[in-house]
């Protein structure tokens, strides 16, 4: 495995773990059994990533290596040996969730251009990997998915692929600058979002507005 390809791998491995905890935690605050948890978790990790990799044609990463199972079981032994820690308040799973978007955003920018896609198509796949698998959490647990929501989310995403093109291209630039440059703008958008309370405005319709069935 080439330096490229090991960064992007790692950066994967560990998005997976941040993102099957959050499906984890999630899972058992709505007392799911050990099973029901790890499916939410596995999901949650390999959701947004397998879109991806079905859009553009290429292998699908997590049938390429039993690493992304193993991970996602040794996040579910992390989940139930330090349940109190993970499962208590919204605080962590805002924190893993924040991570694991980052993360995949980058991933799915990456092996976009290394599949030799453009730039707008690398945005979305980021944007994909990032928010595929949360959508697909939420709607096993009977959630409303965060990513319809008005929560500043999709919109981080974009945000920070946006910024690791405009970086990418400033001339000089190392690959792990714009990179890194992505997932920063990811999180702290996300931390800025809750803090501050930023949302999208809601698109209302007046009831009496639509038409009689």
């Amino acid at each position: 495995m080439d330096e490229d390809n090991l960064f992007i791998f790692t950066i994967e491995v560990l998005g997976t773990i941040a993102f099957a905890i959050s499906g984890i935690r999630l899972a058992a605050a709505k007392s799911f059994d050990w099973f029901g948890a790890y499916i939410v978790g596995l999901v949650t990790a390999i959701g947004g990533g397998t879109l991806r990799d079905l859009l553009l044609g290429i292998p699908v990463f997590w049938m390429q290596s039993g690493m992304y199972l193993a991970v996602t079981f040794l996040s579910l032994v992390t989940v139930i040996i330090f349940r109190k820690a993970l499962v208590k308040g919204m605080r962590t799973l805002f924190i893993f969730d924040a991570i694991g978007l980052a993360l995949f955003v980058v991933v799915g920018i990456e092996k976009s251009f290394a599949a030799d896609f453009p730039a707008w198509v690398a945005i979305a796949m980021g944007i994909i990997t990032g928010s595929f698998g949360g959508v697909t959490r939420d709607i096993l647990i009977n959630e409303e998915p965060l990513f319809f929501r008005k929560d500043i989310y999709a919109t981080a995403c974009l945000a920070g692929g946006l910024i690791y093109w405009l970086v990418m291209n400033i001339p000089g630039t190392t690959p792990i600058v714009p990179q890194i440059c992505c997932a920063v703008t990811v999180v702290g958008l996300r931390i800025a979002a809750v803090h501050f309370n930023w949302a999208l405005p809601i698109l209302k319709v007046d009831p009496k507005d639509l038409p009689e069935q």
